[in-house]
C-alpha cells in the first residue's frame, strides 16, 4: 500500500512515492501543465498507490486535484501540517522532494484529511466572498490613510465627522472640508475618497451577486436569527463540504469554538480554543452577539441563564457560541429522505 505525495508550484509538481511507514520509494518531477497532469495521473495508475496527497490544491495544485480526483483518494494537506511534520526532523533542510516526502506522510496516517474542492455553486459562492474580503481590506487601508490624512489637514475633524467613512453624507462632509485645498496631502485626501466610493459600489454589487447564491443554494442558514446573507455566505465558503465534520463536536473543534481540554491529574478544566478556523469562528460570534443584542431570542434566554449560573460575561457568550456551532451544524446537513411507510 503506497501513498504519493505531491508539494505544487507554479511551473513545476515534485512527487513522492512512499510506503505507509513513510519510507522513500521513488521521486519524480512534472511540469504543472495539462500535459504533466496526465503524465502525473498515468503515473499514480502505474505505482497503484491508494492516495494522492496535495499541498496546495486550493491554488497551483488544484487543476491537477481535480483531475486526480476522479481515478483515486486525493486529499488535500494544508502547508501548516507540512510545516509541522518538518519541525519533528533532526535537520530543518527545505527542498521540494522533501516536502513532497512528509506530505506523503501526512497522507498516509490522517485519515481525516479534505477532499479537494469540486466546481459547483459553493466554490462561486467562495471566489465571491473571497474577493469581498480583499475589497473590503483595501477599503480600510485606504480610510485609515485618510483618517491620517485628515488628522494634518482638518486637526480635530473627527468631532465634526463621527460615522464612519463608509456612508455616503461622511464622504461628502470630508470631501467639502477638503474643497479648494491644493496642498499635496489633500490631492491624495480626495484621490482616496474616489477609491473608497469606486469600492463601495464594488462591494455593493458583489453583496447582491452573494444573496443571489445564498438564496438559490437552497440553504436554511438564514433561518437561524442573526444569519443573513453576508454570513451564510461566509459560513457555506468555509465550510465547503459539510461532510468533512460528520458530527457536531468535530465541526465545534473545527471553528474554534470547542473548549480544549488543560486538566492534570486532580484538577480539572478547560482552556480557550485559539485555534480552528477564524473566519467560522467570526461568523458564529457575529450571530451571537446579534442575538443576544435582541430580548426574547433564544440566544438572549440561553445567555441570561449562563449569566444567572455564575458565568461571567465572556463566557457566557463562549458557551452560546458553542450552542450555536451545534445548530448551524444541523443546518448544514443535507435534508434526510423521508421515511417509506410498509
Amino acid at each position: 500500500m503506497t501513498v504519493i505525495g505531491i508539494d505544487s508550484h507554479k511551473d513545476t509538481l515534485s512527487g513522492v512515492l512512499a510506503d505507509e511507514s513513510g519510507r522513500l520509494l521513488e521521486e519524480r518531477i512534472f511540469l504543472n501543465t495539462p500535459r504533466g497532469h496526465t503524465q502525473v495521473a498515468a503515473w499514480v495508475q502505474d505505482t497503484a498507490a491508494r492516495r494522492v496527497a496535495i499541498e496546495g490544491s486550493g491554488n497551483y495544485g488544484r487543476p491537477l486535484a481535480l483531475a486526480l480526483r476522479a481515478i483515486v483518494d486525493t486529499v488535500d494537506v494544508p502547508p501548516q501540517m507540512t510545516a509541522r511534520a518538518r519541525r519533528t526532523q533532526r535537520t530543518h533542510t527545505k527542498s521540494d522532494s522533501t516536502d513532497a516526502l512528509l506530505i506523503a506522510r501526512v497522507g498516509a496516517r490522517d485519515d481525516d484529511l479534505p477532499p479537494p474542492r469540486l466546481n459547483g455553486p459553493i466554490e462561486d459562492l467562495r471566489c465571491l466572498v473571497f474577493y469581498r474580503r480583499e475589497l473590503v481590506q483595501a477599503r480600510t487601508r485606504d480610510i485609515s490613510r485618510l483618517h491620517a490624512d485628515l488628522q494634518q489637514i482638518a486637526c480635530g475633524y473627527h468631532r465634526k465627522i463621527t460615522t464612519s467613512l463608509t456612508t455616503v453624507k461622511a464622504l461628502q462632509r470630508v470631501s467639502r472640508m477638503i474643497r479648494g485645498n491644493q496642498t499635496p496631502r489633500a490631492l491624495i485626501a480626495r484621490h482616496r475618497l474616489n477609491n473608497i466610493r469606486v469600492l463601495n459600489r464594488k462591494i455593493k454589487d458583489l453583496n447582491g451577486a452573494i444573496a443571489t447564491l445564498v438564496e438559490t443554494s437552497g440553504t436554511t442558514l438564514t433561518n437561524i436569527h442573526g444569519v443573513g446573507a453576508l454570513v451564510a455566505a461566509e459560513i457555506l465558503a468555509e465550510v465547503g463540504d459539510p461532510g468533512r465534520y460528520p458530527t457536531k463536536a468535530k465541526f465545534a473543534m473545527a471553528n474554534g469554538t470547542a473548549p480544549l481540554q488543560a486538566s492534570s491529574g486532580r484538577t480539572q478544566r478547560h482552556r480557550l480554543n485559539r485555534g480552528g478556523n477564524r473566519q467560522l469562528n467570526r461568523a458564529i460570534h457575529t450571530i451571537a452577539i446579534s442575538q443576544i443584542s435582541r430580548p426574547g431570542t433564544e440566544g438572549r434566554k440561553y445567555y441570561e441563564r449562563k449569566l444567572a449560573a455564575g458565568k461571567s460575561k465572556r463566557e457566557a457568550t463562549r458557551a452560546l457560541k458553542r450552542r450555536i456551532s451545534d445548530r448551524v451544524w444541523t443546518h448544514l446537513q443535507p435534508p434526510k429522505p423521508p421515511r417509506i411507510l410498509t
